[in-house]
């Protein structure tokens, strides 16, 4: 067993022996984030509590604030590694340690000892760096999954200086940086034998440009946790709430909800508000155009639960997400969901049965659509529920590791003989 706090001199006398071949493969994960408030993070938490309930061997290496301790759980190792005084804000909550390979000698003596059958990388972070080093040098294999649209970011992100230039040249710039954002990833992606994407046409993207089969890995929910039950609304209460959740930047579209707001008062439907979750670059910008929205921040855990069953429509205009946990989450809690044709929120919502999808200039029109037929609308609450109640995260992670014998030969040769 890994006692509870050991300091690096100790680590390589801690960790367990290797299994017999035909064991569950030992898996060193390493996530871009774990702690922060993100569709990684979130994944990554229920995959370390997946291999926790089954009992497999499985090896956490994450950036964190424990200062080079491993711990153990159970069957379940981590080894959290400190960000260093170079390290920069992406988000509020998410850093950049361009010094991080420092770390290198302590995790390849840890996994030497822990002996793991594979490595797998969550991307182009300095965590996932490491990790795609570490299995380079090692010789191991590599499993590497897709959270982010990293291209698509570079690009939205990029649009303070493209509207610097004119029109024409702001376009084919934009796209250029798009185009070499995703080249660099895909070579980064490249190396590994198996990619897990969460949406099928992000699959068909990746084995296009690396060449590497893709495997979907979607995402599940707790659907005791987010539940319609938890509704909490005074009976007086007669405003129709319109819900976001996610981060409050740029890449996630938020500035169509104050084109919402104002397209709906155009109407004149002035009998609602917002309640926005979350926090960003933009929240000041958004706090200035919705004066009557709520603010919460970050919620987590049961408040969270609580704020979504307040909600009465889930808008979330983004065109970036690879998944969008955020929108199953709201499913779950019975509340339909307005998004864009973009990325995975359009897997998730059926059209008209638990949603709509629609394009920006579409959404105003959509949310009155729905609100103008009551019955429709508690039509497609209970809908929402039933889809969200057959997501699992056990179901994700055992095609996962399903996805993983298929990148150890030797192990399938040896079940083969047995």
């Amino acid at each position: 067993m890994f006692p509870q706090a050991v300091l690096e001199n100790d680590v390589t006398t801690t960790l367990l022996t290797t299994l017999t071949p035909l064991t569950p493969p030992r898996v060193a994960y390493f996530p871009d984030s774990f702690h922060e408030v993100n569709g990684v993070a979130h994944t990554s938490r229920h995959f370390e509590a997946f291999a926790l309930r089954r009992g497999l061997p499985f090896l956490c290496v994450r950036a964190g604030d424990r200062a080079q301790a491993i711990t153990e759980d159970g069957s379940v190792g981590t080894l959290e590694l400190p960000r260093g005084f170079l390290s920069f804000a992406l988000e509020k909550d998410l850093r950049f340690d361009p010094a991080f390979l420092r770390h290198y000698p302590l995790v390849s003596k840890t996994l030497q000892r822990f002996q793991p059958d594979l490595i797998h990388i969550t991307g182009p972070s300095e965590v996932g760096m490491l990790g795609a080093w570490l299995a380079h040098h090692l010789r191991l294999p590599l499993a590497a999954s897709w959270h982010t649209n990293v291209h698509e970011y570079a690009a939205r992100r990029s649009e303070w200086f493209l509207r610097l230039l004119p029109q024409r040249q702001s376009a084919a710039a934009g796209q250029k940086i798009e185009d070499l954002s995703m080249a660099l990833a895909a070579r980064f992606y490249s190396p590994a034998r198996v990619l897990f994407a969460p949406n099928p046409e992000l699959c068909a993207l990746l084995e296009r440009t690396t060449g590497r089969p893709c495997h979907r890995m979607p995402r599940g929910v707790d659907a005791e946790l987010f539940n319609p039950a938890k509704r909490r609304r005074n009976p007086d209460d007669r405003e129709t709430v319109l819900g976001f959740v996610g981060r409050l930047s740029v890449e996630k579209n938020v500035a169509l909800l104050a084109a919402v707001q104002q397209e709906l008062e155009g109407m004149g439907q002035t009998n609602f508000r917002f309640l926005i979750v979350g926090h960003g670059n933009e929240e000041a910008w958004l706090r200035e155009r919705l004066p009557r929205a709520e603010f919460t921040g970050v919620l987590k855990g049961e408040a969270l639960a609580e704020a979504y069953a307040r909600m009465d429509l889930f808008v979330f205009p983004s065109h970036t997400d690879t998944f969008g946990n955020v929108v199953l989450e709201a499913l779950a809690s019975g509340v339909p969901a307005i998004v864009t044709p973009d990325g995975g929120p359009p897997t998730i919502v059926r059209d008209g049965v638990t949603g709509r999808i629609v394009r920006d200039e579409d959404f105003a029109a959509a949310i009155a659509g729905v609100l103008a037929d009551p019955a429709r609308h508690a039509q497609m609450r209970l809908a929402a529920r039933s889809y969200a109640l057959t997501m699992s995260w056990d179901s994700v992670f055992e095609g996962v590791y399903a996805a993983y014998e298929t990148m150890l030969p030797v192990r399938e040769q040896a079940a083969a003989a047995g």
